[in-house]
């Protein structure tokens, strides 16, 4: 099965290490699903490339580049973010898309988070504000995040753990989450609303079938939508038939209730 992920990319510069700690983390991640016989379809929002958009959605309306940029997200199994840490929390322009996504887009949708930082000590960030803004939205939080600091780079180990082995921990994670669950159907808000008929039929049907009963036909149904009483169902084909009058001709007959 291929799994969807969507990767929002909060850097600012180009080259970005931010973009890049995305890069590794979507490669490990394609490793982890390849394991469990998965293959990943990615698409990066590099939220830099949104910022007059990110404007206009704010004061009018988004414009197709950005609306291309929430389909995608809206569509995915899962979401990558990461962002650099500006001032002990998330830069203003990645807080600036998250502001203008749908509501209720990120419900339930597994989000692994990442982060860079000049030195570790931004590092409770993650923690302190990328994660109550992801919990707040309903999104599924991984418990493993990833922050890099610059000195991480290139170096091959650390006081804690080295960077890659942090990467491929967390990707195994968010692997085995997208792996455990079906794929995502996104809604589309603007599709035909169902018929209420159906709808309540439906309703009816599962009502009867959890109480031991065959759901009721719509013959057996009054006009209140109550089971009617089975002595007074009449076949609807049927409810209707012909009344001669007089010995008159059928063909002139009107129609009488039986």
């Amino acid at each position: 099965m291929t799994r969807r992920i969507a990767v929002i990319s909060g850097g600012l510069r180009e080259p970005s290490s931010t973009s890049l700690l995305a890069e590794r983390l979507v490669e490990a991640t394609r490793r982890a699903l390849r394991e469990r016989g998965e293959t990943a379809e990615v698409t990066v929002v590099e939220v830099r490339h949104h910022g007059a958009g990110i404007l206009q959605a704010m004061t009018s309306f988004p414009p197709a580049d950005l609306r291309a940029a929430t389909d995608s997200i809206a569509a995915a199994d899962g979401v990558i973010a990461l962002s650099p840490i500006h001032n002990a929390s998330y830069a203003g322009l990645f807080k600036s898309f998250i502001d203008v996504l749908p509501e209720g887009l990120l419900r339930g949708m597994p989000v692994l988070l990442g982060a860079t930082g000049g030195t570790a000590r931004h590092s409770l960030a993650i923690d302190f504000a990328l994660r109550p803004l992801f919990a707040h939205l309903r999104a599924e939080v991984l418990p493993t995040a990833v922050f890099a600091a610059t000195a991480d780079w290139g170096a091959t180990a650390d006081d804690v753990r080295p960077l890659p082995e942090r990467i491929e921990r967390a990707a195994a994670e968010f692997a085995a989450v997208l792996a455990g669950r079906p794929a995502r159907t996104p809604v589309d808000e603007f599709a035909p609303a169902a018929d209420f008929s159906d709808l309540l039929a439906r309703v009816r049907g599962s009502a009867d079938l959890q109480g031991g009963h065959q759901p009721a036909s719509p013959e057996q149904l009054d006009p209140e939508g109550r089971r009617a009483d089975p002595s007074s169902v009449v076949h609807r084909d049927a409810r209707f038939r012909p009344r001669v009058i007089d010995g008159g001709d059928p063909d002139r007959a009107h129609p009488h209730p039986r």
